[in-house]
């Protein structure tokens, strides 16, 4: 089987980190995560002893500058790490790449047996909360035994595996100069704003205040009016049909982006994704 990294950074936020380097570490072996720390200010996770984690001087400004500045570094980690590894997944530590069950097979071997020439992409799935059906998280708890409902979101169909050194864009949502593809039976997990409790705790946030997240995090609440207000699809007609229109739309101003003409498609996550994370 191929040798797989996973990479991320990360800033004072060990709840995701936690289901991060549980999944990856189990999927890819805990030796091969990479783990950067936004600020040398944060204690070093001590539930992870094998993984590679280095603390880096913080990366200072407003979102967008920083975001840039974060992914050029991430780039460059995930260059050097393609000398020793087959593949590189990078991905936010609120980012779970998962391969459909029904596959038969966990994300190491699916991705070992495919033909990848220069990057390949999960289906993105915003995960939201139905306010009138569903509770406040419980961390001690697979995450996808709580959350049913999900928004299939263009802007977390990424293309987070790749297998030639080249350069991320902000957020890991494109390689600059390449185009992506789909691969039928990969989904990414988008867990950031999957509860409104953690959404208003994070508003409370000095950092992100200063870093002028206020504005986003209000954004991103907006999958969670989303899931509770629309009508939820079957999951395999609507990811069908998503992934082709991803495939083929593009936006105006990026190419290598995916598109879908602005639809709202709500679906109902099926059992069979439930103890994956």
């Amino acid at each position: 089987m191929k040798k797989i990294a996973a990479i991320t950074m990360v800033r004072n936020d060990n709840f995701y980190l936690r289901r991060w380097t549980a999944y990856y570490g189990r999927e890819l072996g805990e030796e091969n995560l990479y783990i950067y720390l936004d600020g040398k200010d944060q204690p070093i996770p001590d539930w992870c002893p094998k993984a590679n984690i280095f603390p880096m001087d913080r990366v200072e400004g407003q979102i967008v500058s920083t975001d840039k500045r974060r992914i050029l570094l991430l780039s460059e980690k995930s260059n050097e790490l393609l000398q020793e590894y087959d593949l590189v997944i990078g991905v936010d530590a609120d980012e779970i790449l998962a391969v459909d069950p029904r596959v038969g097979m966990g994300l190491r071997a699916y991705l070992s047996q495919l033909d990848i020439k220069g990057s390949v992409s999960g289906l993105g799935v915003d995960v939201g909360q139905h306010l009138e059906k569903e509770e406040a998280i419980d961390e001690s708890r697979p995450f996808l035994t709580q959350r049913k409902y999900a928004r299939l979101s263009t802007r977390y169909t990424k293309p987070s595996v790749k297998a030639t050194t080249s350069e991320w864009g902000s957020g890991f949502h494109r390689i600059q100069g390449e185009n992506f593809h789909i691969d039928p039976h990969l989904f990414l997990f988008h867990f950031g704003y999957f509860d409104m409790g953690r959404i208003e705790a994070r508003f409370a946030d000095p950092d992100r205040r200063e870093g002028g997240w206020t504005k986003h995090i209000k954004k991103r609440s907006k999958t969670i009016r989303q899931v509770t207000h629309h009508k939820a699809y079957g999951w395999e007609k609507a990811t069908k049909w998503a992934r082709i229109m991803q495939s083929i739309i593009r936006p105006p101003y990026a190419w290598n982006k995916p598109a879908m003409l602005g639809l709202c498609i709500i679906v109902e996550i099926p059992d069979r994704f439930s103890k994956i994370v």
